[in-house]
């Protein structure tokens, strides 16, 4: 399969599929933007904006062709669908609907519930990990924390041309591996997600943590949980470029906090806003990926027989207040104390 002749569509332009196709159409003619309302208006008229959280003053703008509907895609060879998995079964029928089987399904998604929703669809799926966080500040202007990568793969290692030459599309504009390990890199990237429960539960980036020891605990905890739930179910470890090993997780966990703490500082003034507290904080809803990534985990541990009490507080906390009208974070002080109160 030749990567020159394929005509891809991305579904969609939010902070994932905008970033991604911005740093791929200056570099690649066959390149689609399907969205609709104020955010086609945006990118017709201005393109897409990009900038790096690193060097806000230094934002890219990229001139994109964009489509209003899915009849204008009817020629599609490949089509990114970068939607959260709440969304994903009604997005999946509309293709089906209108473009049928014929295209190659590219899920760019955090979880594994689009592997069970898009094989309904579509016979030819690949998966893409990402490993990067992005958020959309207006219509057609993106930051992001780093550039890529993407991780693409498939449950039983078939579509290996395919995957190439999406592989080699995307490699134009941000680094794309393929791997043959796909369920291990999809839960190692679970275990990273786990933490935007927590920093959006406590309004990290919105309001003063009363007390970061505690924070550090409740953080450290959570992932090095995360991350023996995952040994305890089979699964093993993938490097998802520079995010944090299991290792380091553990040694975040387990040495004292003065040896870790300027460690995990450094760390946090990383941290941008997470997709869930743009969901939940900023647009003020009531989807969020909550079930598909800390939900999961806990049926991971209720598999394994494990306790897991940082995991199961964190995710009861927030079942409950992310369904309150107005939500408002909790401080973390109270929150240790339902932990404590778990174990």
């Amino acid at each position: 399969m030749d990567q020159k002749d394929l005509k891809v569509v991305f579904f969609g332009a939010g902070a994932i599929g905008g970033s991604v196709a911005a740093w791929i159409a200056p570099r690649y003619q066959n390149l689609f933007v399907l969205d609709q309302g104020e955010v086609a208006r945006a990118m017709k008229a201005n393109g897409i904006t990009i900038y790096c959280a690193d060097a806000r003053d230094k934002k890219e703008t990229v001139k994109v062709k964009v489509l209003d509907d899915l009849s204008q895609a009817q020629d599609a060879d490949a089509v990114v669908i970068s939607v959260k998995n709440y969304s994903l079964d009604k997005v999946a029928k509309l293709i089906k609907d209108k473009l049928g089987d014929k295209p190659i399904i590219l899920s760019l998604a955090n979880g594994r519930d689009n592997q069970d929703i898009l094989p309904k669809y579509f016979s030819k799926v690949i998966y893409g990990v990402i490993a990067y966080n992005g958020w959309m500040d207006a219509p057609g202007l993106i930051g992001y924390q780093k550039k890529g990568p993407f991780i693409f793969g498939t449950p039983d290692n078939k579509l290996q041309a395919e995957m190439k030459a999406l592989a080699d599309i995307f490699n134009l504009g941000v680094e794309t591996v393929v791997t043959d390990h796909l369920q291990d890199a999809v839960h190692c990237k679970i275990v990273v997600n786990l933490a935007n429960s927590a920093t959006t539960l406590l309004g990290h980036g919105f309001c003063e943590i009363s007390d970061p020891d505690l924070f550090q605990d409740i953080l450290t905890n959570l992932l090095h949980e995360g991350s023996e739930i995952l040994k305890a179910n089979g699964f093993r470890e993938c490097s998802l470029g520079g995010m944090p090993s299991w290792r380091t997780l553990w040694v975040a966990k387990s040495f004292p906090k003065f040896v870790t703490r300027p460690i995990f500082t450094k760390n946090v003034k990383k941290m941008v806003i997470s997709s869930m507290a743009q969901d939940v904080i900023q647009r003020k809803s009531h989807e969020t990926e909550l079930d598909s990534i800390n939900g999961y985990i806990v049926q991971l541990a209720d598999k394994a027989g494990l306790k897991a009490p940082y995991n199961r507080a964190v995710y009861a906390l927030c079942k409950q207040e992310f369904s309150k009208p107005q939500f408002q974070p909790l401080d973390v002080k109270d929150v240790y104390a339902k932990i404590k109160a778990n174990e």
